[in-house]
C-alpha cells in the first residue's frame, strides 16, 4: 500500500461501567454550534484533501450476468483497480432494486436516526443496535456519525430473519422498516454472489471457489448517519482513515458525498452517482488473495451543511472458518503474506484490542505470533 503518515490510534476504553459513558446528542450540539474536544482528531490523521475526484471503474451486473465474454472483461478492469487500491463500483444489480427502491431505503434509514436519544440508547447492545459516535468503545478521537447495525446470515432459513432482529431491537412499530431492510439485505447477498465470482476468475482461480468459501457467510448490515458538522475543517472527521477488517464492503451511499479513498499517494474523493454501489476489497480478502489485491485505505469527511447518510453491508465468513488463499495462488511458489487465521479471532482483535485503522491486519498478525492468543479474549 502506498505510504502514508496514519500512525496508530490509542484503543481508548471507556470509563468503567455503563452509567459512566456519555453519549452524544449531536442534535443539541448542531444547535450550540459546539464540536466537543473528544471529536478532534490528531493533525496527523487528518490529512487535506486533494480536491480531485477519482473515476472508479463502473461495472454493470445485468450485462455481465448472462455474458461470459463481458464477464471476463469485467474481470480484467477490476483485477487492475483491486491491485492499485482496491475499490470499484458496480450498477444495475438485479431486479427490485432501482432507483426508487433505494431512495426508500434511505428514508427508511433517515427515520430511525431521527428517533429520540433516549430510544437509540435502549437499542444499544454488545454487538447490533445502535452506536453513538463508538462512544461506547472509545472515549476520545471519536467519529463525527451514528450507526445502527445487525447481523445478516447468508443461509438462513428464516425469510424474515432481518424484520424479526428489528422487532426485537426497535419494538413492533418498525415492521415494515425490518421488510425493507430483509429486502436490501437479500439483494445484498446475491449481489455478493456475482461480485465473488467476479473476483475469482479476476484472479485466475475456480470461478466458485469464493462463493463456497462464504456460501454460510455471516455478514453485516451498518446503516450510517452523519450529521451537518462546523468543525469539519479543523479535524473533525465522520471516519478516520481506515481499512476494513472484513472480506468485502458493498456501499451504497447517497448524493451528499464525503467518502474518499487514498490512491496515487492523495486523498481522491468518490462522488456518488445514482443506483451506484462502491464495493471496497477489505484485510480479510486481502489475506484471500495473498496479499495481491489492496485493503482500500479511506475516509469520511463531514458537510457543515447537509446530512449524509450510507449503507454498509459488510461480507464475513463464517466466525471459525480458516482464511487462506487458494493454492492456485501459490502454485508458482509464491511466499504466503499472511499466516491462516480465523475472521472471529481477527474480529474479536479490533472490538478488544485494536482500534482499525491503515495497518489492522499487520498488526493483528505481529500480535497473534507474538503473544500466541488463545481464542479467548
Amino acid at each position: 500500500m502506498e505510504s502514508i503518515n496514519t500512525p496508530s490510534l490509542p484503543f481508548c476504553p471507556p470509563p468503567k461501567g455503563e452509567n459512566n459513558i456519555q453519549y452524544f446528542d449531536f442534535t443539541s450540539l448542531q444547535k450550540e454550534g459546539k464540536v466537543p474536544k473528544e471529536f478532534i482528531w490528531p493533525s496527523d490523521q487528518w490529512v487535506k484533501s486533494s480536491g480531485e475526484n477519482i473515476e472508479l471503474p463502473l461495472i454493470d451486473i445485468r450485462a455481465i450476468k448472462n455474458d461470459e465474454v463481458a464477464m471476463v472483461n469485467a474481470a480484467k478492469i477490476v483485477r487492475k483497480a483491486c491491485i492499485k487500491h482496491g475499490a470499484f463500483e458496480v450498477t444495475n444489480i438485479g431486479e427490485g432494486v432501482d432507483l426508487d427502491f433505494i431512495n426508500v431505503v434511505l428514508q427508511e434509514t433517515n427515520n430511525i436516526f431521527k428517533l429520540p436519544l433516549s430510544k437509540k440508547i435502549s437499542a444499544i447492545t454488545k454487538d447490533c443496535g445502535f452506536s453513538i459516535a463508538h462512544a461506547e468503545r472509545y472515549t476520545t478521537v471519536l467519529p463525527w456519525k451514528e450507526t445502527f447495525t445487525f447481523m445478516y446470515k447468508h443461509n438462513n432459513k428464516n425469510v424474515t430473519q432481518v424484520v424479526d432482529v428489528l422487532n426485537s431491537l426497535l419494538g413492533q412499530d418498525f415492521q415494515q422498516v425490518g421488510l425493507v431492510y430483509q429486502k436490501y439485505c437479500d439483494a445484498m447477498n446475491e449481489l455478493s454472489k456475482i461480485i465473488l465470482e467476479l473476483l475469482a476468475i479476476s484472479l485466475g482461480v475456480d470461478r466458485k471457489h469464493y462463493q463456497r468459501f462464504f456460501e454460510d457467510a455471516e455478514s453485516m448490515m451498518r446503516c450510517n448517519f452523519y450529521p451537518p458538522c462546523s468543525a469539519n475543517l479543523n479535524g473533525a472527521l465522520g471516519n478516520g482513515p481506515h481499512c476494513d477488517p472484513i472480506s468485502i464492503t458493498i456501499l451504497l451511499q447517497d448524493q451528499v458525498g464525503g467518502l474518499e479513498i487514498f490512491a496515487d499517494n492523495k486523498w481522491l474523493a468518490i462522488p456518488p452517482k445514482p443506483n451506484t454501489f462502491v464495493i471496497n476489497i477489505g484485510d480479510t480478502f486481502m489475506a484471500l488473495t495473498n496479499g495481491l489485491y489492496k485493503s482500500c485505505l479511506h475516509r469520511v469527511l463531514v458537510s457543515n451543511e447537509l446530512e449524509r447518510k450510507s449503507l454498509t453491508f459488510f461480507l464475513n465468513p463464517r466466525g471459525d472458518k480458516t482464511v487462506t488463499p487458494p493454492n492456485e495462488l501459490l502454485e508458482k511458489e509464491e511466499s504466503r503474506k499472511y499466516p491462516d487465521y480465523k475472521w472471529n479471532d481477527l474480529y474479536k482483535f479490533t472490538q478488544k484490542t485494536r482500534r482499525v485503522d491503515a495497518n489492522t491486519l499487520d498488526s493483528f498478525i505481529a500480535w497473534q505470533q507474538s503473544s500466541k492468543p488463545s481464542t479467548n479474549f
